[in-house]
């Protein structure tokens, strides 16, 4: 008898899970960046400040390449120094568009058909400053073209991130202290 129920649930978390991971969303108050320019965020960012989790926890010099698959997907290559370990340490994605290639809403994994929202909230006309909402207001990043970012802009994307709903105390400030 118990049986015969394994299979609905099994199929039933399946789907739930697929729905889940092919989605991706934005906190609220958030906007992904129209207009967006694939080919000009292409390339290599630093990250100035993040919001930590497990994945970059004690990581350090953290910068983020992306570059097109050959299947049009962006690859996404993030590198960090683990200053623990003493280490370099490397974790490779892929990003797809949610709607449109113009809209700064994507879709990033790298661990197999799961996906989390990855949002350009904003940047800069010259592509040299970025701020990112991940899908909920647990997840955000500065990045920068350089180790470094004006005050001016800084000041502005906190200022941002503030209104949308980031708690902008928790931010983890990256050092770059070694090249990579």
């Amino acid at each position: 008898m118990k049986n015969r129920y394994v299979a609905p649930v099994l199929i039933g978390a399946g789907i739930a899970i697929a729905l889940y991971s092919c989605g991706s969303t934005i906190p609220k108050k958030a906007t992904a960046v129209n207009d967006f320019d694939k080919a000009r965020y292409l390339g290599k960012w630093y990250e100035i400040a993040r919001l930590d989790f497990k994945y970059e926890k004690g990581l350090n010099n953290v910068t983020a390449e992306y570059s097109v698959n050959d299947d049009g997907t962006i690859k996404v290559d993030n590198k960090g120094y683990n200053v623990k370990k003493d280490k370099w340490e490397e974790s490779i994605g892929k990003a797809k568009f949610v709607k449109k290639d113009n809209i700064g809403m994507l879709k990033v994994s790298f661990f197999g058909p799961f996906y989390s929202g990855y949002n350009v909230i904003a940047i800069d006309k010259d592509y040299k400053y970025a701020l990112v909402a991940g899908e909920s207001l647990k997840y955000m990043w500065i990045l920068s073209r350089e180790p470094k970012i004006p005050e001016s802009v800084k000041a502005d994307y906190l200022i941002k991130a503030q209104e949308i709903g980031y708690n902008i105390s928790d931010l983890v400030w990256v050092e770059h202290n070694k090249a990579n």
